[in-house]
This record gives C-alpha cells, sequence and structure tokens, in this order.
C-alpha cells in the first residue's frame, strides 16, 4: 500500500461524510492530490477479502461495511431509524422521480398540501432547494440529496427502480 493510499484510507475511516476530490486537493494540496476514483479502485481491490470498502454516495465516496456483517454491527451499534411518515414517502418519492420539481406540482400530483412534509424533509437534509424555476412566481424547485441516497444504499439515482419495476412489484404483493 503507497503512503498516498494509507492516507486516503485514514480519511475514509474518520469521515462522516462522503469525499470528493477537492476535500482531497484540500489535504494534499493541488498539485500533489492523487485522483480519488482511481485510488478509491485501488483501495477497494486491496479490500477484496476484508469488511468494509469504499462506495460511491452520490459525487462523492465513503467506507461502508459489507452488508454480511450488519447483523453484528447493529448489536453493538443499534441503528437510528430515520423515521418517515408515508406522506414523507410519497413526497420524497415524487422529488426523486421528478427532479426537479416545484410545491405545486408536488401537490397536484399528491392532491393535498405538502408544505409541512417539505419542511420536515428539508430539516433531514433528503432533500434541498436546487433553485428556482421559469414560471410567473418563481417557485422553488426541489432535489433529493446525498443523505437521501446514503439512507436509501444506494450510488446514485440510476439505482432507484424504474416505475415499470414498481408497478410491477406493487402488483404482485397485491395478489398475494
Amino acid at each position: 500500500m503507497t503512503e498516498n493510499q494509507k492516507i486516503l484510507e485514514s480519511l475514509f475511516f474518520v469521515s462522516t461524510v462522503p469525499l470528493v476530490q477537492k476535500d482531497i486537493i484540500k489535504v494534499f494540496g493541488k498539485e500533489n492530490a492523487p485522483d480519488l476514483e482511481k485510488e478509491v479502485s485501488n483501495l477497494n481491490n486491496l479490500y477484496k477479502q476484508s469488511s468494509f470498502y469504499i462506495k460511491q454516495i452520490g459525487d462523492g465516496f465513503m467506507m461502508v461495511s459489507k452488508k454480511d456483517y450488519e447483523p453484528y454491527i447493529s448489536k453493538l451499534i443499534p441503528s437510528k431509524k430515520l423515521m418517515l411518515s408515508n406522506a414523507a414517502l410519497e413526497v420524497l418519492a415524487i422529488i426523486a422521480y421528478k427532479q426537479p420539481i416545484s410545491r405545486i406540482d408536488i401537490e397536484t400530483i399528491r392532491g393535498v398540501d405538502c408544505k409541512g412534509v417539505l419542511k420536515n424533509l428539508l430539516s433531514k437534509s433528503l432533500i434541498k432547494i436546487q433553485g428556482r424555476d421559469d414560471s410567473i412566481g418563481k417557485a422553488l424547485l426541489y432535489k433529493t440529496t446525498d443523505d437521501y441516497l446514503k439512507h436509501f444504499g444506494i450510488s446514485n439515482l440510476d439505482e432507484m427502480p424504474t416505475p415499470d419495476e414498481v408497478t410491477e412489484l406493487v402488483e404482485s404483493e397485491d395478489l398475494s
């Protein structure tokens, strides 16, 4: 293992948020910063027989334990379950699939007010304000965050089931 890999490994070990190339430049300096994506690949090759690996979360990378070891970890450190109401899950799903999307558009889809739900999701950092749309009134636009990806255990939005897969799953459960 190279010295740079050891430094990166220590950074991943202590970081509670996904690391991005900008963080590596901050540590190593612009001229000496290794390519994060390349080094993550190299480290993961070294970790093949280990209980952990480095996973892509959004635009960054984070050290995580392999799923096989979660039952043991949860006995020592009970996970803090993020409790979300059905309304919050509905709004979150709409945002995830339609982002960026305005509150008005979310309310049109759901048929009910969602100001409180949006405030709750913003406070939990599962969504963020992307900007404003071009319509009259310049409505705020919402999108999911890296915390959303981390909470649901996905690297990027492409890993979410397609609407057809969701429909198929719901229909198969209705038959059960």
